[in-house]
Formats: structure tokens, sequence, C-alpha cells
């Protein structure tokens, strides 16, 4: 537990680090927005987490890399977007290792969906960390190639599902934006080339054929 709460402090110190850069520009959001982690006793931790600091940072980025065994993917969270909650809630479980040696276990490729779904701990939406949050939508967010977005199972159900962009995601902008992909597009491109296991979902939404796990994750 003194580890854990260790990492969750660690959290704040780095969020508010943050606050620093850009300091001296004009911003017209509040430096700092609270955020509303619930527990979910019917959804109970996979793993041993505390939730985040129930405030969150609103400038400046931070980049986390995943290490997932075909490869690092860094991606740059995005302090100064519309999800900093989300921002903060990633930081928190990258530092607390809820990532590390677990298993992403949806890859889709069809002609409205071309995602890497991570962060589920069990399987496909089960596993997270015992808490949730609201949505950080304002209804113009997009999902480009190298998009690092929340997923949920509906509204108001974030917690520690991700998925990032490999091609492009038609779908409704109900899903919070944390940022961007800055290295290893060509990592997600080899897990897409390795193929697909067909479910009933479709012959391109399955499992990856050559099992994706993220051995670790690191800030920076």
């Amino acid at each position: 537990m003194r580890s854990r709460c260790a990492a969750v402090f660690s959290a704040v110190v780095v969020s508010l680090s943050g606050l620093l850069v850009g300091a001296g520009a004009a911003e017209a959001k509040p430096p700092l927005v609270t955020c509303d982690f619930t527990a979910t006793p019917e959804n109970p931790a996979a793993r041993p987490v505390l939730a985040p600091p129930p405030i969150a940072p609103t400038l400046g980025t931070i980049d986390v890399t995943f290490r997932f065994r075909q490869g690092p993917v860094t991606v740059r969270l995005d302090r100064a977007g519309a999800a900093p909650c989300a921002v903060q809630n990633m930081t928190s479980l990258v530092l607390q290792h809820f990532y590390d040696r677990s298993q992403c276990w949806r890859l889709t490729d069809s002609e409205r969906l071309g995602v890497l779904q991570c962060g589920d701990i069990d399987e496909v939406e089960k596993g997270g960390p015992g808490y949730a949050f609201p949505d950080e939508v304002d209804g113009t967010e997009t999902y480009e190639r190298g998009t690092l977005a929340m997923g949920n199972q509906g509204p108001g159900t974030n917690g520690s599902e991700f998925f990032l962009v490999h091609s492009f995601a038609h779908i409704p902008a109900n899903y919070s934006v944390l940022g961007r992909v800055v290295s290893g597009m060509d990592v997600l491109d080899g897990m897409v080339a390795a193929g697909i296991t067909p479910t009933e979902r479709g012959p391109r939404d399955g499992l990856p054929a050559e099992p994706v796990l993220i051995d670790a994750t690191q800030l920076g």
C-alpha cells in the first residue's frame, strides 16, 4: 500500500509540475479542474490501485511509453485538451503499474473501425480499476490515425480501457481524447499486419493473431 500511495503522490507532483509549463502564457482555462472518480463496488478493481487525486492540471503535456512485446509506442497526453481528468487518470495508472503485464484483447481493422483496444485486465471490457469517471467530450472529437482515446461501455463508465487508432475510427464523438502517438505507429501497423482472429463481431474484429502484451509502461 505504501508504494501505491507514493505513486499517487508522485502523480500529484508530476501533474502539478505541469502548471509550470507555459505558466507565463495567457490561458482561458483555469489552471486546475476538479475530477469525479467514483468507486464501482459492482465492478471491483482487477488489480490493487488507488483512484487518482480529484484535481487535474490543464496546462502542458506528458509522454507515456507503452512497451509492447512488438516494440515501444509513445503517446503524448494533452492536459490542455478536452480531457484533463482522463489524462490525470492514465498518469496515475501508469505510475501505479496497473497496465504492466497486461494483454490487449481487441484489434479491429474494418471499414468503420481500426483500433487496438487495451486496458482491460481480464478480457474485452472486463477488468477495470474499481472506479469510473465522466466523459470529457464536447462533440467535436474526431479519431484520426494516431489518436489515443478512452474506451467505455456507455456514458460515464470510463476507467482503465483505452484505444489507439491505427487507421481511422468512424464513431460518434462519445470517447474522451487524451492525446496522440508521437512514435511507434510502425509497431501498431505490424500488429495489424500480423492478422486478427475472427469473432462474432466480424472477421476483422477480435484477438490479435499475434498476442499483444504490454510488458511495462512508464512516463516519458
